[in-house]
């Protein structure tokens, strides 16, 4: 129990950033970075490289709450000597601000990096932009919906904190079932279209 509380602990602010993202997406200010990352480039399959979903405004938005996140969640746990104890992040990593400015960003850019192969595949499968498929497959990709960002993420994670392959790969499961759960969550608060 104490792992999968240190756990939670060191990737709060990831957490909480993605929803913050997807509140900033929804939003209308900024709207000019509403434009797709692959600037609706068709490949030979007449399908796009990611499309309509993945724009420079989440890319953005999720480098800079990351940043944001992780600088004010190290401002916490520097005043709080369990959550400091029990943060992966600072097992070798001193609790500044410069470092969890960077460590925060590049948790936001791992974050929307990992989504975008899983996009790039949807797409040559011909499934349409926040759209599933069902049965077998179905599920298959409702996982690796939610687990692609979460690999990010633990990855950035490991750099500062060693860790088995056994036990990034059950951090990696953990974390794709926690983010279904706040994806359910977000969806009945109409701030997702599909619950996955």
């Amino acid at each position: 129990m104490n792992k999968l509380l240190e756990m939670y602990i060191s990737l709060l602010p990831a957490i909480i950033a993605g929803v913050l993202n997807m509140i900033w997406c929804k939003a209308s200010v900024f709207s000019q970075l509403s434009l797709p990352i692959d600037n609706y480039k068709v490949l030979d399959d007449n399908e796009r490289l990611f499309g309509d979903n993945k724009t420079w405004k989440g890319f953005v938005g999720m480098v800079i709450f990351g940043a944001i996140c992780t600088v004010i969640w190290g401002v916490i746990c520097g005043t709080s000597g369990y959550l400091f104890d029990h943060n992966y992040l600072y097992s070798n990593l001193e609790n500044n601000i410069i470092n969890n400015t960077l460590m925060g960003a590049l948790f936001g850019l791992a974050y929307a990096v990992f989504e975008l192969p899983n996009s790039f595949m949807k797409r040559r499968l011909k499934i349409d932009p926040g759209k599933r498929m069902t049965g077998i497959k179905g599920a298959l990709f409702v996982f690796i919906d939610q687990a692609d960002s979460v690999v990010g993420c633990v990855l950035v994670l490991s750099i500062v904190h060693s860790m088995s392959l056994g036990f990034f790969l059950l951090y990696i499961v953990i974390g794709a079932f926690t983010h279904i759960v706040i994806n359910i969550l977000l969806y009945f608060c109409k701030l997702r279209k599909n619950m996955f």
